[in-house]
């Protein structure tokens, strides 16, 4: 077996974006190449032919690089198929109208507070943020240096999954995300009448370490 299909196997089988590095360790010992540098342009050489492979016509998924690795899905013109297929398994669940707003202020704001993100909603967002926690579309990130030391909230990498993006620096005006929310968001999610629960800020988890999570983040 060759080691483009080799790769085209991994990425298919992955559930989740394989990285560059993941790859390579894996096609290691099988590729008989002893020197890394010359692995690792091969390796890179091979995504990139199956990623124009895929992007002809005659595919309807694709291998993008999203969240730092590569996966294969659909193309755009095969969403609304995709999507009225999807429909028929089980019932559309939507992310509720409290939910989407906060998400979108610590997308957009991030990093950012429970106050500063209740100021601009003009609600109290305690309950909704401990809804994206659960669904970890968020995390902690620390505490900001202010009195009080509030903790600090930012995107996670299930969020850049979710939304199909390499990096926080690739979202689209507010207008087209709040469109992309409510496209996306059609499992697992909570459904759209159901009111957020109200949770205080003391009973929030305590921030935890970065490792692992997002790197990249975008700032107000």
């Amino acid at each position: 077996m060759s080691l483009k299909a080799k790769i085209e196997a991994i990425i298919y089988a992955a559930e989740t974006p394989i990285t560059l590095d993941q790859i390579i360790e894996l096609v290691k010992e099988p590729s008989g190449i002893s020197n890394g540098t010359e692995l690792k342009n091969q390796v890179m050489i091979a995504i990139e032919e199956l990623r124009a492979e895929y992007s002809a016509d005659a595919h309807g998924i694709e291998i993008r690089q999203i969240a730092g690795g590569y996966r294969m899905s659909t193309k755009p013109e095969q969403h609304d198929l995709v999507r009225t297929f999807a429909k028929s398994l089980k019932p559309p669940i939507r992310l509720s109208l409290p939910a989407l707003e906060t998400l979108a202020v610590i997308a957009y704001k991030q990093p950012v507070t429970i106050p500063e993100i209740s100021e601009i909603r003009g609600v109290d967002s305690s309950g909704v943020i401990a809804t994206l926690l659960d669904r970890k579309l968020i995390t902690t990130t620390g505490r900001k240096d202010v009195i009080g030391r509030p903790i600090l909230y930012k995107t996670t990498k299930e969020f850049l999954l979710r939304f199909g993006l390499k990096d926080v620096n690739e979202l689209p005006s507010m207008e087209e995300f709040e469109k992309l929310v409510a496209e996306s968001f059609q499992s697992d999610l909570l459904p759209a009448e159901e009111p957020p629960q109200q949770v205080a800020p003391s009973e929030l988890p305590e921030p935890q370490p970065d490792a692992g999570q997002v790197e990249t983040e975008k700032t107000a």
